[in-house]
């Protein structure tokens, strides 16, 4: 359950386009984008910083999962989805790693902003949302995690992450807690 939102507080929406939510997934990912988009929305009334990231790639070490070649994508694979209502105002990172913090600059981008917590939302619960929310978390920032706005390609996977890792990182609830407390607390 979440306890507090800081005054400036960050929406950080990670791998939400198309390339990646026509996978098979744990949980219906039109669920996921839904309350995503929600809780950008809500975000928005508030001036609070909206973060979309999108995966461009990964990096160049070779791993027991692929072959090693260059991977290729199609052209709209790092679209975001039309979904999240993409404003002017909104902060677009591409990331080549798991976590959104790997050479990109974001960390450096909040701290300008006066941003001392995150809510972490996305694909895949184990990968990009967990990576993000461990260097959000070594990065000093306080983390929230919406468990019912991420999912995972394995619900194996997904629960792992939900009760394993993020309650040594963060705090976790749904997006309606979470909206219900930025309401209450914001003008």
């Amino acid at each position: 359950m979440f306890s507090t939102l800081d005054p400036t507080t960050a929406l950080v929406v990670i791998d939400l386009q198309k390339g990646l939510t026509g996978l098979d997934l744990t949980h219906p990912i039109s669920d996921v984008i839904s309350r995503s988009a929600a809780l950008a929305a809500a975000f928005r009334k508030h001036g609070l910083p909206v973060v979309l990231v999108n995966v461009a790639g990964s990096p160049p070490g070779r791993t027991e999962s692929t072959s090693g070649a260059p991977r290729t994508f199609t052209e709209d694979w790092t679209e975001l989805v039309p979904e999240l209502d993409r404003r002017p105002e909104d902060h677009v990172v591409t990331k080549y790693a798991r976590s959104a913090f790997a050479g990109t600059g974001l960390a450096e981008l909040l701290l300008g902003l006066g941003v001392t917590q995150v809510v972490v939302t996305g694909i895949s619960t184990s990968g990009g949302v967990e990576s993000t929310a461990r260097s959000a978390h070594e990065e000093g920032f306080h983390v929230s995690l919406p468990i019912d706005a991420m999912t995972d390609r394995t619900p194996e996977s997904h629960e792992y992450s939900v009760k394993k890792i993020f309650p040594r990182i963060a705090e976790t609830g749904t997006t309606e807690e979470l909206i219900r407390l930025l309401d209450s607390t914001r003008p």
